[in-house]
């Protein structure tokens, strides 16, 4: 349960098996995204929130790529990164 050690193997293999039947079951899918774009996105993301937010680059890029895939709902358990989804008028469901 330390954060700072990271998963064990065996957890990481199961949880790599476990995507991959999602994706084959097409309970997820993967999208193409325009990663030029969505560095536009995450540049103007970055000069609007980060000097008083404090907003990481992942934050920023996962909120840049839900912008340019167009979602209206974004699922975080980061509250920084709920702010800046909020701030762009995504919904994010607690």
């Amino acid at each position: 349960m330390d954060r700072t050690k990271g998963f064990s193997p065996a957890e990481g293999t199961r949880m790599l098996r476990d995507l991959q039947s999602d994706l084959s079951a097409g309970v997820l899918h993967v999208v193409n995204a325009d990663w030029a774009d969505v560095h536009r996105i995450a540049e103007e993301l970055s000069g609007k929130y980060t000097a008083q937010g404090g907003h990481r680059l992942a934050d920023i890029l996962h909120v840049a790529t839900a912008l340019h895939l167009a979602s209206p709902t974004f699922l975080t358990f980061d509250a920084n990164q709920r702010k800046l989804a909020e701030a762009e008028g995504m919904s994010v469901p607690v």
